[in-house]
C-alpha cells in the first residue's frame, strides 16, 4: 500500500496517483485507487467516476474491492471515492485495506495536503510513501514536514515525483529519499501524453523493484 503524498495543495498528487496506478497496470497489476482527501475530493472527477459507491460502501461490504468502480476513462484501474466519509471510517477502511490486500494488487491512497488526521491516517496504514511536489521552495519545504511524518507513522518515502520540473533540481537530499523522477511542464493535460505515461511508468517500475 502506497500513500500518494504531499504537503501542498494543488502540487499533482491526484494525477500522480492515477499515472503512477496506469504505470504498475501496464506491468501486470490491477492497481486500486482510493481518495482519502476527505475534504477535497478530486479523484472521481480526475478520472470520470461516480462519486458513489464510495469508502463506507466498501468498509460494509465483504470484498472493499469489489465496490471500487473500474476507472472510467482509464479502465486498466479501479477507483473507490471517498462518498463523503468521515476520516474514522476512512482509517478502518485503510487498516482493512492493508491487512486484506491481494497479493500483488497494489493499492494506493491519494492523500490530502498538510498534516492534520486526515493526512495521518492514510500514512499511518501505508506501507511506504510517494512524495509529490513541484520544484518550488515552499513546496519542497511542505514536502519535507510530510516526508519526516511519514518516517514517524512508519511509511517511509521511496521515491520522489517532481512535477513541473525541467531535471536541473535534486531535491533526494532535503527530502530523504534517493530516487527522483521528473514530470516536465506539458502542454495538453498531464493523463493524456505519452511523456507523463512513461515519466509515471518510470516511477512504477522504481516502487516495483523495491517490493512494495
Amino acid at each position: 500500500m502506497l500513500a500518494i503524498a504531499g504537503g501542498k495543495g494543488g502540487c499533482g498528487k491526484t494525477t500522480t496517483a492515477v499515472g503512477l496506478a496506469r504505470g504498475m497496470a501496464s506491468l501486470g497489476t490491477r492497481p486500486l485507487v482510493v481518495d482519502a482527501d476527505l475534504d477535497m475530493p478530486d479523484l472521481h472527477h480526475r478520472t470520470g467516476v461516480d462519486r458513489q459507491p464510495g469508502i463506507a460502501a466498501a468498509l460494509d461490504s465483504e470484498d472493499p474491492r469489489a465496490v471500487a468502480q473500474p476507472g472510467g476513462r482509464f479502465p486498466e484501474i479501479d477507483v473507490l471515492p471517498c462518498g463523503g466519509a468521515d476520516t474514522a471510517t476512512a482509517a478502518a477502511l485503510f487498516e482493512r485495506l492493508a491487512d486484506g490486500g491481494r497479493l500483488g494488487d497494489p493499492v494506493l491512497l491519494d492523500c490530502p495536503a498538510g498534516a492534520s488526521p486526515d493526512a495521518a491516517a492514510p500514512l499511518r496504514a501505508a506501507d511506504r510513501t510517494v512524495l509529490v511536489s513541484t520544484p518550488q521552495e515552499r513546496s519542497l519545504r511542505d514536502a519535507a514536514k510530510t516526508a519526516a511524518i511519514a518516517r514517524e507513522l512508519d511509511a517511509p518515502p521511496v521515491v520522489v515525483v517532481l512535477v513541473r520540473s525541467d531535471g536541473r533540481l535534486d531535491p533526494g537530499e532535503l527530502l530523504g529519499c534517493s530516487t527522483v523522477v521528473h514530470v516536465p511542464e506539458l502542454s495538453a493535460p498531464p493523463l493524456e501524453t505519452q511523456e507523463s505515461a512513461a515519466r509515471h511508468l518510470q516511477c512504477a517500475k522504481s516502487v516495483t523493484k523495491r517490493n512494495i
